[in-house]
């Protein structure tokens, strides 16, 4: 694998974003409970708008990501106007780097089973489709110890161990991952 910022690959593909664009969540800038970074290096502009009390318009480039294994990047003006030019990503993540399982909005859905675009639209207008415990979304399942143990975790980082706060946040997230109903077997 090689080393290299997002940036760099952002730059080099001509604004294309392939697998390369995304890198350990832990090496982005971290603001509140997620990260941030700017494929287009205009970095200072995304960190304004996401530490704006009062909300804005995010940059083309700018990439939030709460977990490893999903992404919003915002793009060009005109990309999608339904989406505020968001296009959201499924990602599989290891320590050999990214792969993009799913891309656009409409299609991508999480690992919860919900749509990305159906949670994010409810997000009120001044928050550029990002969704905060106040910005008018639904609420997830995921707990803020889990998102924090997955970021910690990230397979792509360079992890020495886990402490046993987040080995036992990501036991939790596994048992509400874990399929429920009449035909699953229970231990």
């Amino acid at each position: 694998m090689s080393v290299g910022s997002a940036q760099d690959s952002a730059v080099q593909g001509k604004g294309q974003i392939d697998a390369k664009s995304f890198r350990c969540i832990t090496e982005m800038t971290h603001v509140r409970q997620f990260y941030v970074d700017n494929l287009l290096g205009n970095l200072d502009a995304t960190l304004a708008v996401a530490n704006s009390p009062t909300g804005g318009t995010y940059p083309p480039g700018t990439v939030l990501q709460l977990v490893p294994t999903e992404a919003m990047v915002k793009r060009d003006k005109h990309f999608n106007p339904v989406t505020h030019d968001w296009e959201f990503f499924e990602l599989d993540v290891s320590k050999d780097g990214t792969e993009i399982r799913k891309r656009g909005f409409a299609e991508v859905v999480n690992r919860f089973g919900g749509n990305c675009f159906g949670c994010h639209i409810q997000a009120r207008p001044e928050w550029d489709l990002v969704c905060e415990m106040d910005h008018g979304c639904a609420p997830i399942a995921l707990t803020r110890a889990m998102s924090g143990a997955l970021q910690r975790t990230d397979p792509r980082c360079n992890v020495q161990t886990v402490s046993p706060e987040d080995a036992e946040a990501l036991k939790q997230l596994n048992e509400l991952l874990k399929p429920s109903g009449p035909n699953t077997k229970q231990e």
